[in-house]
């Protein structure tokens, strides 16, 4: 493969990243919390009520940081999660998703099934397949070197 080629595959893929980030962003920011924070809501809202920890949460994230401490604290202002000292275990912290949190991503469903159908509506299936097949051999090329 060429030099260029190559330049010009890597500088593809971030350009479409960022514009997927912010359509995502934009959309998530009309409801008040950001894409990172809507993340945590979706991972808490897929233990089906079962407790995270701040590490469970962090080894999920689509967006790796070392925030995620802040990113909790923002979910409950908001009234979206709640943080607890676990009573078997002081020193372990639980966080659940609340009824407000579960209610707000319900209220996103809908709009984000039309937003991701809006980013990718000009591939037809094979293509996202395709797609799917060629980022997922990019990602193990990454995590295989790092």
């Amino acid at each position: 493969m060429s030099k260029q080629l190559t330049k010009d595959t890597v500088i593809s893929i971030l350009k479409c990243g960022y514009k997927v980030n912010d359509e995502l962003s934009a959309m998530f920011k009309t409801h008040g919390i950001s894409l990172p924070q809507f993340n945590v809501l979706r991972i808490l809202r897929g233990r089906k009520g079962e407790a995270a920890n701040l590490s469970t949460i962090q080894e999920q994230m689509i967006h790796k940081m070392s925030n995620t401490t802040r990113l909790i604290d923002k979910l409950i202002e908001g009234g979206y999660v709640n943080r607890f000292v676990c009573e078997k275990n002081r020193r372990k912290i639980e966080i659940f998703i609340t009824k407000k949190g579960l209610e707000l991503l319900s209220s996103l469903d809908l709009q984000l099934d039309a937003k991701e159908q809006f980013l990718i509506n000009n591939l037809e299936d094979k293509e996202k397949e395709e797609l799917m097949r060629l980022l997922s051999k990019v990602q193990t090329s990454i995590t295989s070197e790092t």
